[in-house]
């Protein structure tokens, strides 16, 4: 794993250029609102040079957890390092003209960035480990589910296969369109590690190659779309949910971390415990001290939850590990520049720009007062008993949304990372959708109680 260098962005002239030569007839300028949801504004060919220059407006009021109506206006600014030509998805699409797409961060009309654009949440983390000589690489293995449609078209929960983990065709109907999600992807500039199946029926995992962390987020962004709209050619529903079938595993989102300082491996040293550096040490520890406030930002919906229970693979223990993935951290057996910390706690329906954000100022946090984690634990938490846990100072994540936005909300350092705009409209966005879910009745409610009570 060494850090590729770093490609100067085009300019706004050789953009308008590739953008004339491969006859693209509209341009999506791309953003992310609180929640995590992809957002975009798209211009005809008439307005690219416009688009390019950073001033096209929207209306940020109609944003979730943007900002009021009496301050609506809004600038997108392309981070021109993003620009690239979606493929053709479909022949009818084709025949619309091409399409191609920048990702932009958000300002306001003063010409100063919107404290509340989840991109910049990330970009100032990011400036923040700068300042002390690191940079970080995140890579990411998110998982997903493929579920047939009802004829009016409609999602259900009906998996294409009943296939398991790493099976082959024909049992595993999905092997076509992940070969199509990987084959979009790369003409899009990923560099796709792995695909296969999953542990439960109609469940999927594609991997791409690591990178700096915002590239990554914005790659995550563009993976969850490039997903859904090949799953839609195939009249199939792809849902990023994180546990939508009871009794079987969930979708997670495994981030791989790792820090470079200087051109190495900040987390390698093959003097130290386990062969990993003190940055590292307190790295982990920094993570683990605030993995419960993390919590509502990694996992950020009611159904995350049901995720985050034993015997499914999913951590529930705030612990790390060498060698067992019942920990919530566990640190994989290469050395050298492939260093890193496996983060097992998020799931793919989080903001992925607040995710490796909350995640990489919690390990800012660990080097910065030199924390130390408790001894790393080699066997299977979930087997250990109460005592146990407690001896070796286990804690566990929460259990309910509720009590995760009650941690995020006490976390001085990750309140601080979100910025007072962003925590303020999240909080308020879960603990309405958490007092909307307490006041449903559910049918399992029905199911268990109706004809005993």
């Amino acid at each position: 794993m060494t850090p590729a260098p770093k490609t100067p962005a085009p300019s706004p002239d050789s953009i308008l250029k590739q953008l004339q030569d491969s006859e693209v007839k509209f341009l999506r300028l791309q953003f992310t609102d609180i929640l995590g949801t992809t957002k975009n504004v798209e211009v005809p060919k008439s307005q690219f040079a416009k688009a390019l220059a950073g001033d096209v407006t929207f209306d940020g009021s109609a944003v979730e957890g943007f900002t009021r109506v009496e301050e609506s206006d809004m600038l997108l600014r392309p981070d021109l390092s993003t620009f690239l030509i979606y493929p053709q998805f479909s022949r009818e699409e084709g025949e619309r003209g091409r399409v191609a797409r920048l990702i932009c961060d958000v300002y306001l009309p003063d010409g100063t960035p919107f404290e509340g654009d989840p991109r910049g949440v990330l970009k100032r983390q990011i400036e923040r480990a700068e300042r002390l000589g690191y940079q970080m690489y995140v890579g990411t293995e998110p998982e997903f589910f493929l579920f047939e449609r009802t004829p009016d078209g409609r999602g259900s929960t009906v998996t294409h296969d009943k296939a398991g983990y790493f099976d082959l065709a024909p049992i595993d109907k999905g092997e076509r369109i992940r070969r199509e999600i990987a084959n979009k992807l790369v003409e899009m500039g990923f560099e796709i590690e792995a695909s296969h199946h999953e542990v439960a029926p109609g469940q999927h995992e594609i991997d791409f190659r690591y990178a700096p962390a915002l590239e990554t987020a914005d790659r995550i962004a563009t993976f969850k779309f490039v997903v859904k709209r090949v799953a839609l050619e195939y009249g199939l529903l792809a849902s990023f949910l994180p546990k939508p079938m009871a009794g079987v595993q969930g979708s997670g989102m495994h981030c791989h971390l790792s820090l470079f300082k200087d051109g190495k491996n900040a987390f390698d040293d093959p003097a130290g415990e386990y062969g990993l550096s003190s940055a590292a040490h307190h790295f982990i520890a920094g993570l683990l001290d605030h993995a419960e406030g993390m919590a509502a930002i990694t996992n950020p919906l009611v159904n995350s939850y049901k995720r985050l229970v034993p015997g499914f693979e999913a951590p529930v223990n705030i612990a790390w590990s060498t060698s067992n993935r019942s920990a919530l951290i566990r640190i994989p057996a290469k050395r050298g520049n492939s260093t890193r910390a496996e983060v097992r706690m998020p799931d793919p329906s989080c903001n992925p720009y607040l995710a490796l954000a909350v995640m990489l100022a919690a390990g800012l946090d660990g080097i910065g007062q030199k924390m130390e984690p408790p001894p790393a634990i080699q066997r299977n938490i979930f087997k250990m008993t109460v005592r146990e846990k407690r001896h070796h100072r286990v804690k566990e994540l929460p259990t309910t949304l509720r009590e995760a936005v009650n941690e995020l909300q006490k976390d001085e350092v990750l309140a601080g990372a979100l910025g007072e705009h962003v925590l303020d409209h999240f909080v308020e966005a879960k603990n309405a959708e958490w007092n909307d879910y307490s006041s449903t009745v559910h049918q399992w409610e029905l199911d268990r109680y109706l004809d005993l009570i």
